[in-house]
């Protein structure tokens, strides 16, 4: 192993000459230390605790790594075996658990089940003992883009520099961690060439970069030559696993469309309040998760949240729909784009996991469902219960005792008044003494505003400002 229990025994006894007394001290620190280990380590049993990277190498994956070696400096584990089955993901990512496992106490072993491409490799190489499972692979770990093109030679020596000194560490070969990365360079007997280093599972313990082949859990620990043990498994907690759900590409598209319906039936209802309402809680689950995973940065919310201001400036305060709503428009969609993408500002180069093109896709296709629904049950909708609860629906006829008083061309037609109301366009006329329904020509008109109607229909009038 490569953590060793007693090291201040051992820098003890490597830095000075040995003698009876010296020897006799060791041995006495030894026994005391065996005897409050068996007090914390019922049976003498290792400790191993398991946790699982069945992901992209993502904030998640980061997340997991932390809350499981937390929990197993808790339970003052002897060793933490990661089960591990990956394409790839982000280098900062990959990163950060690579420097976990190179700092921890503990003996790391990783179960390389099928896959440890790009990322993965990095962080498979950082542990003491590799195990792969029969027609698993390692390696492919150069530093790409979204599109799959190879990023400039600045990021690929970065990740030759890492992988070298993290195989350095373990003790591999180093040249062999940068095949994996560089297809420039050529090893005799390995690799050739012109082609990125992968290793199956048989060439990886060939060149040392695997301890062994096992098929479960079980023998590998059994190749690891621990046999009395006590597995405690990592358990993902609840907010992960709603994190999970809300962050499913089928319900992430649904919340897209109740966000994008909500504004759009707010337009046409203006006042109505549910269908915004139903999309802003649709967006805080939509923000949420892709917040916690790192993507949806502070910026990119806040550029949504002007978008539903300017929205809102353009329904209840600025006549008509002008510039206010259609940049209203501009930054909702951007920062439903954005959030969904790994981006340094307006920078892609290392939008891995969904590109900007798939996104901008994304909300596209939400937009299409929006006006598909609005076509096909748009008027079941209004005319369901549900609807009648939130919005007037009855009709006051006459039959009822309902009437409406109709106005005179002659009384109104040409007549000057006041706006009793704003007029944005509809609103109250104050007209010889009398408030009637009235609205502007189209335009917004100010309470208080002199008014002169231009036309009378039925139970209202309409007018332009003077």
């Amino acid at each position: 192993m490569k953590k060793k229990l007693y090291p201040f025994v051992c820098a003890y006894l490597t830095n000075c000459s040995i003698s009876l007394p010296k020897l006799f001290l060791s041995v006495l620190i030894l026994i005391f230390s065996s005897l409050s280990i068996a007090e914390t380590k019922p049976n003498n049993k290792t400790l191993v605790y398991q946790f699982a990277i069945n992901q992209e190498i993502m904030p998640a994956a980061l997340r997991i790594t932390n809350n499981a070696f937390k929990e197993a400096n808790q339970l003052n584990a002897d060793v933490i075996l990661l089960h591990l089955n990956t394409y790839g993901g982000l280098l900062n990512i990959a990163d950060s658990i690579r420097t976990k496992i190179l700092n921890a106490k503990q003996l790391v072993i990783v179960f390389i089940d099928k896959n440890a491409a790009s990322a993965g490799a990095l962080i498979s190489i950082a542990c003491d003992s590799i195990y792969m499972t029969s027609g698993a692979t390692i390696g492919a770990a150069t530093v790409v883009n979204q599109t799959g093109e190879q990023m400039p030679d600045k990021y690929q020596s970065y990740m030759r520099g890492m992988m070298r000194s993290t195989a350095e560490s373990q003790g591999r070969n180093p040249k062999i961690a940068e095949a994996m990365v560089d297809d420039r360079i050529e090893i005799a007997g390995v690799i050739e060439a012109g082609k990125v280093l992968t290793f199956t599972t048989s060439e990886a313990i060939k060149h040392n970069f695997c301890d062994g082949e096992a098929e479960d859990i079980s023998e590998v620990l059994a190749l690891a030559h621990i046999n009395n043990y006590k597995i405690v498994k990592h358990t993902v907690s609840v907010m992960e696993k709603i994190i999970a759900i809300l962050i499913n590409p089928a319900l992430n598209g649904i919340l897209l469309m109740i966000i994008i319906g909500g504004i759009y039936f707010e337009l046409q209802t203006p006042g109505v309040g549910f269908p915004i309402i139903a999309s802003f809680v649709a967006g805080i689950l939509y923000f949420a998760p892709l917040y916690l995973e790192g993507l949806a940065a502070n910026w990119e919310i806040a550029i949504f949240i002007t978008g539903l201001f300017l929205i809102g400036l353009e329904l209840f305060v600025i006549p008509g729909f002008g510039i206010a709503g259609i940049s209203g428009i501009a930054f909702i969609l951007t920062g439903l784009i954005l959030s969904m993408v790994q981006n340094n500002l307006f920078d892609f180069d290392f939008s891995i996991s969904y590109g900007l093109d798939m996104a901008i896709l994304k909300v596209i296709f939400a937009f299409l469902g929006v006006f598909i629904i609005g076509l096909i049950i748009g008027k079941s909708i209004m005319k369901s219960k549900m609807f009648d609860k939130i919005v007037l629906s009855k009709t006051e006829s006459a039959k009822e005792g309902y009437t409406a008083k109709v106005l005179s061309d002659a009384a109104y037609m040409n007549v000057e008044a006041e706006a009793a109301t704003d007029l944005n366009p509809a609103g109250k006329i104050l007209i010889k003494g009398d408030r009637v329904d009235g609205s502007s020509d189209g335009g917004f008109i100010e309470k208080g505003s002199k008014v002169k109607v231009i036309e009378v229909r039925a139970s209202h009038v309409i007018v332009e400002k003077i």
